[in-house]
Formats: structure tokens, sequence, C-alpha cells
């Protein structure tokens, strides 16, 4: 059973091409091209370098947010253009979620923050210790109030140790190790941004839970308004002055 992964939640553009229990073909840039001139092109050289056939997939899982307004966009066209152009199935696959499987096989509590701006982060909390555990969905706070629902889950001695990955972390780092007194660390460089094939494994899983949608009702999860919406909410508030 071949699925095909999609990430476009942030800055770094993915796909990849998973076989069951093998990753056949991944191909991941991080770079400050937009998604919409990036994802086809590296979708289209996957396929040509495997000699795969777009009907051999059995279907196509996206990254589904939170993350970039327009990346996520940009993801779910992309999905469901192929989806409906190939008749293949969409799953939508929690992008922190995702990311949380760059960690395996560890006691520490993994803790996934993305930047979502003016001092917040879009995170979750888990754990990897061979299962992914789901202990705080994803959700969309100011880095402070992360800090106190660490501290809470410290107390109630649930954590030896914290490791934080994602874009959120060269913002917030210094801050992090200046405020946060619970141990914790880092991933690596190799481990801590979005990898398609961690959307196309966690999308197989649910693929075979019966966990798939059809292409009219993918709809990524932006957990809030946009900036553009923010701002046209002042502006009403304004008018009504």
């Amino acid at each position: 059973m071949k699925i095909l992964g999609i990430e476009s939640a942030a800055l770094v553009a993915s796909v990849a091409i998973l076989d069951e229990d093998v990753t056949i073909a991944e191909y991941t840039t991080n770079f400050k091209k937009t998604h919409s001139e990036t994802l086809l092109p590296m979708l289209d050289e996957i396929i040509k370098m495997t000699g795969i056939d777009c009907s051999e997939l059995s279907a196509i899982a996206v990254s589904g947010g939170p993350g970039s307004f327009t990346g996520l966009r940009i993801g779910a066209a992309c999905a469901k253009g192929l989806g409906l152009a190939l008749d293949l199935p969409l799953i939508h696959v929690p992008t922190l979620d995702a990311m949380a499987l760059n960690i395996y096989s560890s006691d520490a509590i993994i803790v996934p923050i993305m930047d979502a701006r003016r001092n917040q982060v879009y995170t979750g909390i888990y754990k990897n210790d061979c299962n992914l555990e789901i202990i705080k969905e994803s959700m969309a706070v100011a880095i402070d109030e992360l800090f106190e629902i660490l501290r809470d889950l410290d107390n109630k001695k649930e954590i030896k140790k914290i490791i934080f990955l994602g874009d959120g972390v060269p913002v917030f780092r210094e801050y992090i190790d200046k405020n946060l007194e619970i141990a914790h660390d880092f991933a690596s460089a190799n481990l801590n941004r979005q990898r398609a094939s961690n959307i196309a494994m966690l999308g197989l899983k649910m693929f075979k839970e019966g966990k798939s949608l059809l292409s009219d009702d993918m709809r990524p999860e932006y957990l809030r308004k946009s900036q553009a919406e923010r701002e046209r909410n002042v502006d009403k508030t304004d008018a009504g002055l």
C-alpha cells in the first residue's frame, strides 16, 4: 500500500512516498521559495526517479495544520487536485502529531513548537517511547502559557526531560533557556523540522483505521484567524466606535 505524503505547513516543503514500512522517496527543502513553486515539481521529480505510476497510490496524506495559512492552503489545494484527478481519498494529518514522530523510543516529553507570531506558538505535547501518545492536542498559546502547562505536568511527576523541536526553537530558544527551569533539550538539525515521510507514515496508520476523506471535505486546521481576518475585525470594531 503506497501513500503520498505532502508537507507545506511552514517554510519546509516536502513530499514523500511510503510503501508500508519503507520510505521509497522523500524530497525536502527548507528555503524561501513559495510552495506553489516547489510542491508539484518535487512530486514530479520523485515520481520520475522511482518510476512509480500514480495509479499505484492508495491515498494522499496531507499536513492539515496548524501552520502558515498560505502554506496549508497550497498543500490542501495540491492534495485536492491530485485526489480528484487520480480518484484517491485524502488523509488529514495533524502537523504537530507528525512532527512528534521525529523523536522515537524516548522517555522525554516531546514539544513541537511552530512560530505563530505575536509571542505565540502552535504546539502540542507528546510521548513516543514506541507508540505516539498525545498528552495535549494541537493548540495556539503564548509561550509563557506553554511553560505553565509544562510546569503542571512536571508537578505531577510526568516529566523527566523535554525535547523541543520546530521553527519556533530559533525564535524562542534563548527565552526557553532563561525562563524554563525544567530539564530540556532541543532536537538536532536532522530532526527539528517537518517531514513528508512522517505525514505519510501517520497517514497510513489513519487510513487503515478508516480515517480518510473525500477531496471536497478536506479543510486545514488553522486554530486561529489569519492576519488579514484579524485586521478586518479590528477595522470593523474601530468603525463601530
